[in-house]
């Protein structure tokens, strides 16, 4: 009797170690086939659909663990194992095989969900929007899929399971219920999308750009440069104005003249105001009016339209109308008001006499 034949847990050392042989060749031969796959893969040309980088993304997230377990399992065939044993392996691999299909899974739908995106944000900004609270649905399910089938594997009693869970989410949702009045904001913003992520927004005394939008938070990029998280539930609570979605931009604005400008040159005033508007290729001159008669100045109120919504066109609108105003009035020798007081002293009879 050789070394070879002793027993050991109910199976002899050439079992143990041609088992040991079997699962070491197959994790090797997962391993290197893992590796040449990735290098091929990298090597290849990009092709339009992505799927390439989906298929290096999927062997690239395989992981250890799992390739382990199917080695374990592969040896396991050459050795007679007690039943205990050989169903605390199989529930190992089980485990493994879940875990694995939701890392694959989670890939996946990341990859489906960052080429929708990035297909559809230049023409429906509302996309990105969309498919984040989806891709959070998505998941969701997967993983929740994959725990009732662990739970089913493992004997568990899955209806009794969920009736209790009901009863218990009762008294999680009572417990939680900011955070789920954030959560069900999240799903609003996205099934209504009163802005979507790259509108600009103005929320009280708070305006900006949005940059994200969460199952919790709104992320918004202010003019100055920092960072403004909103709560979802309060930001729907709130009067938002999004100038994204304006078609053209009213401006009012009001110049003063003064007082000892002439009547004729008062009256012709509104006419080259509108002349000065409409010279304009983007403005839409609605009114020009002499309004009052302020305190120090006579009043004019321009209102006009610019045709484009952003911020910066018009400022360039607006620039340009106050420099031609001014040379305008420069020519035709009309000082504008700045604020004045002028103080009359009068002298009594009496006071002048006895000086």
């Amino acid at each position: 009797m050789t070394v070879l034949d002793l027993v050991y847990y109910g199976n002899t050392v050439r079992a143990w170690l041609v088992a040991a042989a079997v699962a070491a060749g197959v994790l090797a031969g997962l391993r290197v086939g893992q590796a040449v796959l990735l290098r091929r893969l990298a090597a290849a040309d990009r092709t339009p659909t992505g799927l390439d980088e989906l298929t290096a993304d999927l062997v690239r997230r395989t992981r250890l663990l799992f390739l382990l377990l199917l080695a374990l399992s592969a040896g396991a065939y050459a050795l007679a194992l007690p039943p205990r044993a050989d169903r605390l392996l199989a529930v190992a691999v089980m485990l493994a095989v879940l875990l694995q299909v939701g890392a694959w899974g989670n890939a996946l739908i990341g990859f489906l969900l960052a080429r929708h995106v990035r297909l559809r944000l230049e023409q429906d900004a509302a996309a990105a929007t969309t498919m984040a609270a989806f891709g959070f649905l998505g998941r969701l399910a997967l993983w929740t899929l994959l725990f009732f089938v662990a739970l089913g594997n493992l004997g568990v009693n899955i209806t009794a399971l969920v009736a209790g869970l009901g009863v218990g989410g009762i008294a999680v949702a009572l417990a939680v219920q900011n955070i789920l009045g954030d959560l069900f904001a999240s799903f609003t913003i996205v099934l209504d999308k009163p802005f979507v992520i790259g509108d600009f927004i103005v929320i009280g005394e708070h305006a900006g750009t949005v940059e994200h939008i969460g199952l919790k938070t709104t992320r918004v990029r202010s003019l100055s440069g920092e960072q403004i998280i909103f709560a979802n539930n309060d930001l729907l609570s709130s009067r938002v104005r999004n100038f994204k979605r304006m078609y053209e931009r009213r401006v009012v604005f009001t110049i003063g003249v003064t007082y000892q400008t002439p009547l004729a040159k008062v009256e012709a005033i509104p006419g080259m105001l509108r002349e000065i508007v409409e010279a304009q290729p983007l403005a839409r001159f609605d009114r020009a009016h002499f309004k009052a008669y302020g305190d120090f100045a006579l009043v004019f109120e321009v209102v006009y339209f610019v045709r484009d919504p952003a911020f910066n066109v018009y400022m360039d609108v607006q620039q340009a109308i106050n420099l031609e105003i001014g040379r305008r009035f420069a020519a035709q020798g009309v000082e504008f008001a700045y604020p004045t007081q002028t103080v009359y002293l009068a002298r009594s009879a009496a006071a002048g006499s006895a000086s």
